[in-house]
């Protein structure tokens, strides 16, 4: 595909910039294409495509990272609202980004249901570790996304309350054409 050839072009002259390039469009803003509603998509994508947002792709945890289903960030309903609370890591391009695409817990146990969540860098509660050193890609922004009592309007859900492991699979299964043209 064309998307993945950009990704190999950035890729030959720099591979930070083309993760931070594949993290925003490849599995970043991915939700919002495959399953935001028309509001949503109106409200967010034209930022989102002029780079005027940088987005960021939030499931990874520490204790959570291939085994997906074990996340402990968890948002409770609120009235009109739902409050997120958790930290997610490794996150790239965590520090510049300002639209966040957050997977939450929202069954009773342990190990259910998931929802994902538009999160942005504003909502209150919304906070940033320090650039994760590391020994390549140096220059790609990875850091640690803390939620602290978040307020997230009911609106910002993506795709269907409980579904979001779905909706984290579509994402991640949409975004490796990108990651393959990077390696290639």
């Amino acid at each position: 595909s064309a998307y993945s050839r950009v990704l190999q072009e950035l890729s030959k002259y720099d591979g930070s910039i083309a993760i931070t390039a594949g993290e925003h469009s490849s599995i970043g803003m991915r939700g919002l294409y495959l399953f935001g509603n028309k509001e949503q998509k109106a409200k967010y994508m034209p930022k989102l495509a002029t780079g005027e947002m940088i987005a960021a792709f939030c499931l990874t945890e520490p204790g959570a990272g291939s085994d997906a289903a074990s996340i402990k960030t968890k948002a409770v309903q609120d009235g009109d609202f739902w409050v997120l609370n958790g930290q997610k890591i490794w996150i790239t391009n965590g520090g510049i980004s300002s639209f966040y695409t957050v997977f939450a817990k929202t069954g009773d146990d342990d190990r259910g249901q998931m929802t994902c969540f538009i999160v942005t860098k504003e909502m209150a509660g919304v906070s940033t570790g320090p650039h994760e050193d590391k020994m390549g890609l140096r220059a790609s922004n990875t850091v640690t996304v803390n939620f602290d009592n978040v307020r997230i309007p009911k609106d910002h859900v993506l795709g269907e309350v409980g579904k979001g492991f779905k909706v984290a699979m579509s994402i991640l299964n949409s975004g490796r054409t990108g990651l393959g043209g990077g390696c290639v």
